[in-house]
């Protein structure tokens, strides 16, 4: 390749690496989650209601960095299992409130283990690597909302 599109090589993207990382890491969820019958996705929303138990789907979809066409599917399929329900804000009904339910919230004693269980998945990465890793991921995500 010529000189002046080395920076077309995928070598020197720093997106591909996160990228194909971020694929591997959720991929490594499913034997964890595919038994309960959960995404990766519907994971970490359930994690943000077992921390919150109530948001809306706004604050859900900028929690999770992800859009209402991504969510409302998703959240359908987990109204549908019984781990969450959907209402319209008593204060504004053009926003739609999450909540957990008690079968939701009964998923959390079944998931508590899954982050030590990724934390032992052979990851190459010390404890002091992946701490400045959570950092330096956090900071690229904080500039991103700025």
């Amino acid at each position: 390749m010529a000189q002046k599109y080395k920076q077309l090589l995928l070598k020197n993207q720093l997106c591909f690496p996160l990228y194909a990382c971020s694929r591997k890491i959720v991929g490594s969820y499913t034997p964890y989650l595919k038994p309960l019958g959960l995404t990766y996705t519907q994971y970490v929303v359930l994690m943000v209601l077992w921390e919150k138990e109530s948001v809306s789907v706004g604050q859900l979809g900028e929690t999770l960095c992800l859009d209402a066409g991504t969510l409302t599917p998703l959240l359908k399929r987990l109204e549908k299992a019984g781990y969450v329900t959907r209402q319209r804000s008593k204060e504004d009904e053009r926003v739609t409130m999450i909540s957990i339910t008690p079968e939701g919230d009964a998923l959390k004693e079944k998931c508590k283990d899954i982050p030590a269980k990724m934390a032992k998945n052979g990851s190459a990465l010390t404890e002091e690597d992946a701490k400045e890793l959570y950092r330096l991921l956090y900071l690229f995500l904080e500039d991103d909302q700025k």
